[in-house]
């Protein structure tokens, strides 16, 4: 009978050693914190089966359970047959990290970011579900030295859309083809079409005869006719119009008062016709006088820079790293010295030009104000007056004006502009220097009216 026990349990043992079982580990009484291991766990960390030390977790493909109920890391599913389990992740799906690798599933991809923490590296993320798509020229990753450093290549992204090619030429009366005068570059400075350049890109000094004409060129490749809207020669600054389809992209002022010597900046033009030509440099010094540049009758300070501007930059815009426009080329004295025209001398001519071409607009009535005075006056001279607190009160009515055709009449008691009570005439006078047209609402008889009147513009 001994015998045949002792054969049992050996063949238990032989049992369990074929099955992979191993030998249980006893916990202590006591937990001693001191004694746990300090390992580095790629698959982060689990508490051991005794609840005392946390230790490394079984990463994925890792076996898993048995007698030391060995657990998976985050993420992770301990499955497949008895002796014969691993560790699999719960999310079979590949994916992109953030550094540019494709991962089979998304626990790989966190084990390879305790990996990357481990070694003093930033953390990886997931950039999206899938692999990464293949790199067209060199490396793609937005930790790399061409993406972290190449500001200038940022600027130049931001910038160039709103920079033009513009050329001047005429129409030969004889031959019937276009002789060009000169070329350069400009910058749009609204959505509308307004562009500004150089004086001397759109005017030229060449005896010709023929119609002068302007051609825009965007950096699209959209051409369209350009016609001057102000120039100021002695500046050398102008604005010239385009009619576009739809709005433009446009480039920020800057203020060339705020530059210091040292300061990155980015010319960009078109040279020789060439579009988007881009050289880069520093501000030597944001004050250089003209008259040292021989420029007698000059009153301006010049931006001095060692960004190379060519004949055909002229008029295109010196940046900030912000991509704010805080010059305009115009100027190269030699290799590394080259000007510009600092951005609040721009200004202030952007601001002289729009006082001029600044027109009086009207809608052609004459009227007063109502006030509870003059609405009891009136209600005592005729009865049937409406019975309003506040309002103004068309008297007169010109013929052919934008109020006539319209649909205003003499008598309409106008209440409400654009949507909220008119309290006087000084209110419709304000809202007559906004580009938008008027909504009036009008109380005439019994009855409320609205009309949508759009002002004339009377040029000073």
């Amino acid at each position: 009978m001994r015998l045949l026990v002792s054969f049992s349990s050996f063949l238990l043992f032989l049992l369990s050693v074929v099955a992979g079982a191993e030998p249980r580990v006893r916990c202590s009484d006591v937990c001693d914190v001191s004694a746990c291991p300090s390992p580095s766990c790629p698959a982060g960390y689990v508490p051991d089966r005794c609840g005392c030390c946390l230790v490394c977790a079984q990463g994925e493909g890792a076996p898993c359970g048995g007698a030391q109920q060995r657990r998976c890391g985050d993420g992770l599913e301990c499955s497949g047959s008895a002796g014969k389990r691993v560790c699999q992740c719960k999310q079979s799906y590949r994916v992109c990290g953030s550094d540019g690798r494709t991962y089979s599933s998304p626990c790989r991809l966190r084990a390879a970011s305790r990996k990357a923490q481990d070694r003093g590296q930033r953390a990886l993320t997931q950039a999206h579900k899938g692999p990464c798509a293949p790199a067209k020229t060199g490396s793609t990753h937005p930790n790399s030295p061409r993406y972290k450093f190449n500001f200038i290549a940022d600027v130049v992204e931001k910038i160039a859309p709103a920079v033009v090619h513009i050329e001047l030429f005429v129409s030969h009366p004889l031959f019937g083809r276009h002789v060009p005068l000169s070329s350069g570059s400009g910058f749009i400075m609204t959505e509308s079409g307004l562009i500004v350049t150089n004086a001397h890109v759109v005017t030229s000094s060449a005896a010709v005869t023929g119609h002068q004409q302007l051609r825009v060129q965007l950096h699209n490749g959209q051409t369209y006719e350009a016609s001057i809207r102000d120039i100021d020669k002695k500046s050398d600054i102008a604005t010239i119009k385009v009619n576009p389809k739809k709005k433009l992209p446009v480039l920020p002022m800057g203020r060339s008062a705020d530059l210091r010597p040292g300061e990155f900046v980015v010319a960009i033009g078109s040279p020789f016709a060439l579009q988007n030509t881009v050289t880069t440099g520093i501000v030597s010094t944001a004050q250089r006088d003209g008259k040292e540049l021989g420029i007698q009758d000059s009153d301006m300070d010049y931006i001095q820079t060692d960004a190379i501007i060519n004949y055909g930059n002229s008029g295109g815009p010196l940046v900030n790293l912000d991509g704010e426009v805080i010059g305009i080329n115009t100027l190269k004295v030699t290799a590394g010295i080259s000007f510009a025209i600092p951005s609040d001398r721009i200004n202030r001519f952007l601001d002289e030009s729009h006082d001029k071409h600044k027109g009086n607009k009207f809608i052609g009535i004459r009227m007063m104000t109502l006030t509870e005075d003059l609405v009891e006056e009136l209600k005592q001279q005729n009865p049937d007056f409406p019975d309003v607190s506040s309002g103004i009160l068309v008297y007169d009515v010109i013929p052919d004006s934008p109020a006539q055709k319209g649909g205003l009449q003499t008598g309409d008691i106008i209440v409400k502009l654009n949507g909220r009570p008119l309290l006087s005439s000084d209110d419709l006078q304000f809202a007559l220097q906004e580009d938008t047209p008027l909504l009036l609402e009008v109380h005439r008889g019994n009855d409320d009216l609205l009309f949508n009147i759009e002002p004339h513009i009377i040029m000073q």
